[in-house]
């Protein structure tokens, strides 16, 4: 059987937690940051561990991650 192509797009964005899950980086946080409060910006910083109901999903996009 052949390899499965990794999403390279998805795979810049996702990574694994020890536990397997997947986590990622929140958006809104580029640019546009002067008008954002310093309570969203803060909050907006931590990586999160993706739903489980979208964690199917993206793993067939990123099969060796």
């Amino acid at each position: 059987m052949p390899k499965i192509k990794t999403n390279r797009g998805a795979a810049k964005r996702f990574s694994r937690t020890a536990s397997g899950k997947l986590k990622h980086r929140q958006s809104h946080r580029s640019h546009i940051l002067t008008k954002k409060s310093t309570k969203r910006k803060r909050h907006l910083r931590n990586i999160i561990a993706l739903h489980d109901h979208d964690q199917k999903a993206v793993a067939r996009l990123v099969p060796y991650i």
